[in-house]
Order: C-alpha cells, then structure tokens, then sequence
C-alpha cells in the first residue's frame, strides 16, 4: 500500500498536466467546433473590413497554402488532390457562401459544390460559381509581403487566370490583408484555450527547471532539452521547433544572439552558480506557444539567486513593460518599436525587441515588431506598414544587456511570453516570469 501511494505521489504532478489535454478525437470536436464559428462569425466581418466579397484559394496534396491549411477539418491532414475553397460574401443580404470545388464537402462548413460527371472540368466549374455570383473584387493568396498570404503556386494562378472570363481579370487582388487577418485574429473560445496552452508550456518550464530532471555537476543542456521533447511527446502533445538550453556564467564571455539559436556549444555540463536560459513552445488545438524562462542553480552556501541577477530579472520585466505600454492599435510594427527602445534607453537600459505574432502559427502573421539582426527596424517584406490590431496574440520576446561586476562580463536576460492585444488593451495570456526558478528548490522546513 505504502509503495502505491508513493507512486501516485510521484505520478501526481504529471497527472496535473495529462488530465488538462484531451483525446484525439475530442481535440477533433474542438478543433472543427473553432472553425464553424471562424466561418460563420469571423470571416464575414473581415471580408467586410478587407473589401473583398469574393476569396479563393487553391491548393494541392502535400503543397498546401498555409492559410488554406488552416481551415481543414480535423480529419484532414491534407488537402486532397486539387482542393479549390470559395468564400462569397453577400453582405447586403448578410450571408456567406462557403463552397469547395472538391469532390468531396471539407468538413462541415465547406459543401461541395462540383459533380464531376456533370462537369469533368474542375476550372470550368469554378468559373460558373465566379459568374452565378458576379463578385467586385476576387482575392487571392498572392503576396509580397507576408509570406503566410503567399500560398497560391504559379501554376494554380496561371490556370486560374487562364480561364477566368475577362470581365473578371480586373476585379482580381491580392487577398494578402483578409488573409493575415484570417491568421491573427483569435476568437473568445481560442483566447481561453491559448490560457491552458500556456500553463502547460509553463508548467513544463518549471519541471524540467528543476532537481526532477537537473542533477548540478551531471545533467548537460543537451538532455534536458531532449527531456523537454520527450516530455512533450508523453503528453501527447507536438513542439513546432527543437527545445534549445542555454548556460551563461562567470568564465563565459557575452556572444551574439546567434549563440541562442545556432552555434551552442551541446551537453554542456550544467554547474552551481549557473544562469539558465530555455525557449522552448508546444502544438495543441492548432494554437502554439513560445516561452523563453530564466533559472538559477543554487551554490551550497546559497538559499536565494545572486542580487544581481534577481535585480536583472527585473529590469528585462521593465523592457517588457515600455513595449506593451506603447502597443497601440493602428500603430505599426516599427513605429512600436522605435518608441519602445527609446524609452527603455532613456530609463538607462540596453534592450533589444524582436516581438512576433503568435497563433496558427509559431512565427505567424501580423505586426512584427522588431527582429533581433533590425532593431532600426523591419523592412517592408516583413510587413513593415502592417498596424496593430485587437484581438491578437505576441510572443514578447526581447532582451536587456546588463552589466555583472561581480562576473567581470555582460549578460542578456532573455525572456519571451504570449500576449494578448484587445480592445481594452494589452495583458500577459498566463502571467509572465517575475522571479527566478531556483535549482534546486529550497526546501523551508530545512537549514540549507
């Protein structure tokens, strides 16, 4: 009895997590219960912002739009064969066609609207629903400045154009703004999701930051990113990029930011009296996370982080708070970020911004407000005029360089945490990291 108990006392914190995540066949539920309510509320309201009364996007099995992928039925790991989707807008009669020239419905939503033994031409089919429908503006998903908006391929766009009906070239554009609107805007029902997702990113963090998987003098940066892969394969779950682990400490000089993503050194010897560093996101529901934490390793002698790095902390949470008092909708990616470095210049820190969108995908579409290698700011093809809008979620990500004395060296306090921008403003989507995790923990009821 006694050794069950144990077990379940161990198993417990992993039961806290696995018991939030749901089956497959009920992320399914959720994930085609998301994009009924996407098609039938959201998208009419931003065909209405963007102008565009008519959107189509075409795609082909395994080379699938990533716009396009995002509004497959959970059933559907890919598009099949040629997949056509038709949105109409009749907005003064305030309804949506949702079709497919498919041979099959997509999903729920999205009827079939094509009998290939009534009609074999899958073009010309199209073309009847172009002509029933008479739309002033057809968008595309062509475009040079959001990557994410440029999925129609050369050979789609050139049959498409080649049997369009003349009339009608005129009226095609690119859809590139209902298209990154498409990807950023989350719905309420996402936005209590993206809550949990976080909290399972974090609570993750705060496992493998800890004596659980970190032995000082034994554990290297390299297993405990493998722990962290591993950790998310258990639960089922999927990360859209390699965990990286980080070590900054007295005998190591400051290097670029390529140091956190290429060029690491590999199972590096974790030590006492080391800064950790993690960046580490999850796949669930369709949404994504993207985290960076901070963790102390206690020396013996030690109960608490160094002061400097405890006021370090502290002063990357002042970075954080100059940028998300100056979102402001409407207001550009580099228009933010310029008044944001300005400010936490003027307060005496040295900070670096490269805050992204964060949804669909990790590195999704919308305003980019910096990049680590432009902090003058981002160039045009990185949506550089793309302003602000409600209803989105950031990865805040950024740095402050500061000064150790106690080291003889700088450091970077790195940090990143999912955001959400509203109509009311800005606020963190799980809270951020405000103290250092502690290796190990210390343990109140004994003398260190």
């Amino acid at each position: 009895m006694k050794n069950q108990l144990f077990f379940f006392i161990c198993l417990f914190p992993l039961l806290l997590v696995a018991q939030q995540i749901l089956p497959e066949n009920e992320r399914a539920r959720v994930v085609d219960e998301i994009l009924e309510d996407r098609f039938n509320n959201l998208l009419p309201n931003l065909m209405d912002k963007t102008g565009i009364d008519m959107w189509i996007l075409i795609s082909r099995e395994y080379n699938e739009d990533p716009v396009l992928r995002t509004m497959l039925p959970a059933k559907w790991l890919n598009a099949r064969r040629r997949t056509i989707l038709v949105f109409y807008r009749d907005k003064k009669n305030n309804t949506i066609d949702k079709l497919a020239v498919a041979r099959y419905n997509v999903g729920k939503s999205i009827n079939s609207a094509w009998d290939k033994e009534k009609e074999p031409n899958q073009w010309k089919r199209l073309m009847e629903l172009i002509e029933e429908r008479s739309p002033s503006k057809i968008g595309l998903n062509f475009s040079q400045d959001h990557n994410i908006a440029d999925g129609l391929d050369k050979t789609d766009y050139d049959a498409f154009m080649a049997n369009l009906p003349k009339k009608y070239k005129s009226s095609v554009v690119s859809a590139e703004q209902l298209a990154v609107r498409w990807i950023e805007t989350r719905t309420e029902r996402e936005l209590v999701i993206y809550n949990q997702l976080v909290e399972i990113t974090h609570d993750i963090i705060t496992e493998a930051f800890s004596e659980k998987v970190i032995t000082p003098g034994i554990t290297t940066t390299t297993e405990v990113e493998w722990w962290m892969r591993q950790k998310v394969t258990d639960l089922g779950l999927e990360t859209w990029f390699h965990p990286t682990i980080d070590v900054q400490r007295t005998s190591e000089e400051l290097v670029s930011h390529l140091y956190s993503f290429s060029g690491r050194p590999n199972d590096m010897v974790i030590l006492p009296g080391d800064l950790l560093h993690c960046d580490f996101g999850i796949t669930y529901l369709r949404l994504n996370t993207d985290c960076q934490e901070l963790a102390y390793v206690l020396k013996s002698e030690e109960k608490n982080a160094p002061e400097f790095l405890v006021k370090g902390l502290k002063d990357g949470n002042r970075v954080q708070d100059f940028l998300t008092s100056n979102m402001v909708k409407g207001k550009t990616g580099n228009e933010i970020l310029a008044k944001s470095l300005a400010d936490a210049k003027a307060a005496g820190l040295r900070p670096s911004i490269y805050t992204h969108p964060l949804g669909l995908y990790g590195h999704s579409a919308g305003t980019t407000i910096g990049m680590w290698d432009s902090q003058g700011g981002v160039m045009k093809d990185d949506g550089e005029n793309y302003p602000l809008n409600p209803n989105t979620v950031y990865a805040i990500e950024l740095n402050t360089t500061i000064t150790i004395p106690e080291w003889k060296r700088d450091i970077r306090i790195m940090l990143e945490e999912a955001g959400f921008y509203g109509e009311d403003g800005f606020r963190y989507v799980n809270g951020r990291q405000t103290e250092l995790l502690l290796i190990p923990r210390v343990k109140s009821h004994q003398d260190n």
